[in-house]
């Protein structure tokens, strides 16, 4: 068996000899990969190697024989390596998943591949059933200039092992990062609140025994059942108090957006992040992605975040291109691919476009996007689509001679133009009218304050704990804050249901409330997750819709005031004026010295207040731990509670003032308390 194997090889490499000197130079970065022994790559178990990367900038034309000098190349290293893909496996060029590693072929290394940010879990992906070459990177590159994440992309030619392997593109894989799906990694021991609320990746998508079903949803059509599988954590690692948490989510969705359910409080607005799941509909029904919502479909979620669609994923099959050798022709120009009857997903997906105030929200974004100037404007891709073609027009020569799996390229290229043109024109026909959400009354809330990068202290040594953010009401009337949060990834809190603010009034929000009573004295309006970037973020105050409210871009960089890790906050020098500006902010280390009001939602009581022997507290809620800190924030007491009531024995603590942190299933408060 073995010498039959040795020989497929080598007649399948003698194939390939007559083409592998055809690559000398290019106008693209080149991937030289060569396996330990030069053992054919596996679909599984990955196998040792070493790469390089031949790149000299910009503009720069690299030549095969600067892989010896070190100037050249982009990286020099070790990797791992497998043959990735589904359906894609059955075509002779392959497609392949790497990670690059140190030395010692034992630890993984993040390191930036020409000039995308460090990582080490890259793809190589073969462009396959894709006689355009251009269909997913163009997937990719647009769904980022909408302003959603997408896998980064750099087109190279590649050798395995002393052969020309063709035109790939790298780029990243889906994974948790700061960098990429911008998500808390959630861990095994994470099985309570507020910890079990994420994050998660998510997938419907087809599966095996590595990537085993863990739930099923219906769909409109019957028995086409859509099958979720657990990208994070993995299959192996998910507790069932995990799975349960992310399987309800998905089941909440499924149940508020069939009812048509829109309410801020307890429908799917309350559940999902509207824009991410309108911007995935978008880039998947202009494209008219034929796998689009049943396969290759992810979400994902933040620790105490909204359900997000995305990334997009695996958009070969868009544009009019099929799986035309297996007779599908599903990628149409008249029809909208999740009600095409084939591939058309969890049924959500249909009831959320039949629901008028998202498909309001949904026609609303479209008509942006496709004005002059905009991303999915047809100039403007068929701009994109010139720009791509133009940069592998060379390497494409070389693809087809090796694969002949161009047909004609220009016909394509065509192709896929007039398949924009007349996408555009129908999907405006028939995506509904924007008059309902055309013009909508958005409260007065204005971001004022930044402690983004504090210092640290003998008494505050950990500076992530002193972070906050002050939001002002400048208009002359009580808001309503159901639904009212902040969108995007990294940076996380929404205001409890049924909570206000007055005209004039603040809400702080901290990243950690009991540092934040111990430095200032006062209990901030609630706890936000994650932590604000030292670098700088856009943070977005959205409405339950995903209405911006109110955005600042701060940076850490002039002309924005200098609050980098000095003790000083960013502080708007007036309310009234438009904080996008960063000479309209200042610096400032004063005391925080009132809250004009804070929440309590959950009917906690507290007494006798100032307590001498034992502090009782009553909760509407059960509750679940109870942590006693001082005021210096030291924990002093963690206690396991299960009640709704709770006598907390404070005879042996020393006079002075205390800080307590409540935790039910699904809530947090903080309390002063005088010990006298």
């Amino acid at each position: 068996m073995k010498r039959y194997l040795s020989l497929v090889c080598l007649l399948y490499y003698t194939f390939l000899s007559s083409y592998s000197q055809t690559l000398t130079d290019s106008n693209l970065p080149i991937v030289i990969i060569n396996t330990d022994g030069g053992v054919t790559i596996p679909d599984s178990p990955r196998v040792l190697a070493s790469m390089k990367i031949i790149y000299r900038g910009t503009g720069v034309r690299n030549y095969l024989t600067g892989r010896d000098t070190a100037g050249y190349l982009n990286y020099d290293g070790r990797i791992n390596i497998e043959v990735r893909g589904s359906s894609s496996q059955t075509l002779q060029k392959k497609q392949y998943g790497l990670t690059t590693y140190k030395n010692d072929n034992v630890t993984k290394v993040n390191v930036s591949l020409l000039g995308l940010p460090a990582e080490n879990d890259w793809i190589l992906n073969g462009l396959g059933y894709e006689p355009s070459l251009i269909r997913d990177y163009l997937c990719y590159n647009l769904s980022r200039m909408i302003g959603e994440y997408a896998s980064r992309t750099v087109y190279c030619e590649v050798m395995i092992n002393g052969y020309y392997q063709g035109l790939y593109v790298l780029q990243e894989n889906i994974k948790q990062g700061s960098d990429r799906v911008n998500v808390m990694k959630i861990g095994k021991t994470d099985n309570f609140f507020p910890n079990v609320t994420g994050g998660y990746i998510t997938k419907a998508d087809k599966t095996n025994a590595q990537d085993p079903v863990a739930w099923k949803m219906s769909s409109y059509i019957g028995s086409n059942d859509v099958a979720f599988v657990h990208e994070l954590p993995k299959p192996g690692d998910v507790t069932p108090e995990q799975n349960f948490y992310i399987h309800s989510d998905f089941e909440m969705l499924s149940s508020t957006a069939s009812t048509g359910n829109s309410s801020l409080q307890s429908g799917y607005p309350s559940i999902i992040d509207i824009p991410s799941f309108v911007d995935f509909m978008i880039i998947s029904e202009f494209s008219a992605n034929a796998d689009a919502y049943q396969y290759s479909t992810f979400f994902h979620k933040d620790r105490n975040g909204k359900l997000r669609a995305g990334p997009i994923w695996d958009n070969n099959l868009t544009f009019g291109n099929d799986l035309g050798i297996w007779g599908f022709d599903r990628s149409k120009t008249n029809t909208w691919q999740f009600d095409n009857g084939d591939n058309v997903g969890p049924k959500f997906w249909k009831d959320l476009f039949t629901n008028p105030a998202f498909r309001c929200c949904l026609a609303r974004r479209w008509n942006q996007l496709i004005q002059p100037g905009q991303p999915l404007n047809r100039i403007v891709v068929e701009t994109l689509i010139d720009k791509t073609v133009a940069t592998i027009k060379e390497a494409a020569i070389r693809e087809n001679s090796l694969w002949k799996t161009i047909n004609d390229l220009p016909l394509e290229i065509n192709k896929i133009k007039d398949f924009v043109k007349n996408r555009i024109d129908w999907m405006t026909i028939n995506i509904n009218s924007t008059t309902n959400c055309s013009s909508i009354e958005m409260p007065h809330l204005v971001i004022t304050k930044i402690m983004y990068n504090p210092d640290s202290s003998a008494v505050f040594p950990k500076p992530k704990d002193q972070e906050f953010i002050e939001i002002k009401n400048t208009g002359n009337k009580t808001t309503d804050l159901t639904g009212v949060y902040f969108s995007g990834t990294g940076f996380v809190y929404q205001f409890p249901a049924s909570s206000k603010i007055q005209p004039g009034a603040t809400k702080l929000l901290a990243s950690n409330p009991i540092a934040f009573i111990a430095k200032y004295g006062i209990a901030p309006s609630g706890q936000f997750t994650r932590n604000l970037s030292d670098e700088g973020e856009c943070l977005v105050l959205a409405d339950g819709f995903g209405n911006v409210i109110d955005s600042v871009n701060y940076s850490a960089q002039s002309p924005w005031p200098n609050a980098d890790g000095n003790g000083y906050y960013l502080d708007l020098t007036n309310p009234l004026s438009d904080n996008s500006i960063a000479t309209n902010w200042t610096v400032s280390a004063n005391t925080i010295v009132s809250v004009k009001e804070t929440e309590n939602s959950m009917n906690l009581k507290f007494y006798p207040t100032p307590v001498k022997d034992n502090l009782t507290i009553e909760s509407s809620a059960t509750i679940k731990f109870l942590e006693l800190f001082d005021f210096q924030g030291r924990l002093m007491k963690k206690i396991n509670v299960d009640s709704g009531i709770y006598n907390l024995d404070m005879s042996s603590c020393s006079q002075g003032i205390y800080i307590i942190h409540i935790i039910t299933r699904d809530r947090n408060f903080i309390q002063k308390i005088i010990k006298e």
